[in-house]
């Protein structure tokens, strides 16, 4: 049994009820000391309010919520060694930097030169040494959060959570934010907690992501492990980008599974030891776009065996440099991503060529619905 003291927060059937609405449903979580924490899922999934009852904003209709191993049930959120940031980070905008990281420590009485120690040691952890003195006004995007940043972490808490930080920053910001926060939080060996609905923050940052949907957590993993073994249909349709086909299954052939989709398709998959499929079963077929080779209709593809093959016309290319990708008109007319290489040759492919998709059998994921 791991040490109940390794973990810094640990939640054991939480749940919470609004009236009819179940907002968070038996949810049982350990975060380690000193890791990068994501839960992830599409707005109303019941994160934040997960996160409130973490914070002591909310009490749990059910279920128990430890802090270094014991329980803060009941517990206000002053008297937690927890800390928060919000989207809109709240600044007091009539406090210069080193006031507004000082208020904090001023409010509990520490003195005046433990506080400057304090507010110096932080400010050169965040990499800004020189800013004490700036209006908030004055500062970018960027130094922003990393001043909502030590102002919390100047209080040393155990856990801090941070809902939706990077939400209102612009993409080219929040990029290089998410480096930024990944960094900051082996600078402090803190254990972060993070919300968001956006998968690249999380999957970039996180040590570990949870999956929540409706509720209820998916899949609690890596972030490799969810991208690359997926345990529900929800995991795999939610991280990362996917191509989609429903059908049923019409065969087995050893650890092999044949779909035949709605549209006619004859689709090859693994067979999942974890929940096998069998013959008549609906199931959901997903592949990914960089594992799909498009290569022009009468080229040599390589392909053999059992691989998987649909042939289709190319509605449109989306350059994006490394990451272009085409989409791909099938025969019953679905869209189908497949990343491809655009060098601005003639080979490249263009709108209207007709093309085969081929795929390996191994990066299918098939699941039941």
């Amino acid at each position: 049994m791991e040490n109940q003291e390794a973990f810094d927060l640990e939640c054991t059937g939480v749940s919470k009820e609004f009236g009819t609405v179940q907002a968070v449903d038996d949810v049982s979580f350990n975060i380690p000391s000193g890791s990068f924490f994501s839960i992830l899922g599409p707005s109303g999934c019941g994160k934040t309010t997960l996160m409130r009852m973490i914070a002591g904003f909310e009490n749990p209709s059910a279920g128990d919520i430890r802090i270094k191993g014991k329980s803060v049930l009941n517990t206000p959120p002053n008297k937690r060694n927890v800390k928060m940031v919000f989207q809109h980070l709240a600044l007091f905008p009539m406090m210069n930097v080193y006031e507004n990281i000082a208020y904090g420590l001023k409010c509990i009485g520490t003195d005046k030169a433990t506080i400057e120690a304090k507010v110096r040691d932080v400010l050169d952890r965040i990499s800004l040494p020189d800013v004490a003195e700036r209006e908030i006004h004055q500062l970018s995007g960027g130094q922003k959060q990393r001043i909502a940043i030590a102002r919390c972490m100047v209080l040393d808490p155990d856990v801090l959570l941070l809902d939706e930080p990077l939400g209102a920053l612009d993409l080219k910001l929040r990029e290089a934010m998410k480096i930024e926060l990944k960094l900051l939080q082996h600078q402090f060996n803190t254990t972060f907690i993070y919300i968001t609905h956006d998968q690249s923050e999380a999957l970039v940052m996180s040590d570990h992501v949870a999956i929540m949907n409706e509720g209820r957590f998916e899949q609690i993993g890596r972030p490799e492990e969810l991208y690359h073994k997926p345990t529900t249909a929800f995991v795999a349709g939610f991280v990362g980008d996917s191509n989609r086909w429903s059908g049923k299954v019409v065969a087995l052939n050893g650890d092999r599974v044949q779909i035949t989709t709605d549209a006619g398709q004859a689709l090859w998959c693994p067979q999942r030891a974890a929940a096998p499929l069998s013959v008549g079963q609906s199931a959901d077929v997903f592949i990914r776009p960089e594992f799909i080779q498009a290569v022009r209709k009468g080229a040599q593809t390589g392909a053999a065996g059992q691989e998987n093959a649909i042939e289709g016309r190319v509605d449109s290319v989306l350059f994006n440099g490394a990451n272009s990708r085409v989409l791909v008109r099938g025969p019953s007319g679905e869209l189908i991503e497949a990343d491809v290489v655009v060098t601005g040759g003639t080979d490249d492919l263009r709108a209207g060529d007709d093309v085969r998709l081929d795929w390996p059998v191994a990066q299918s994921m098939c699941f039941a619905t």
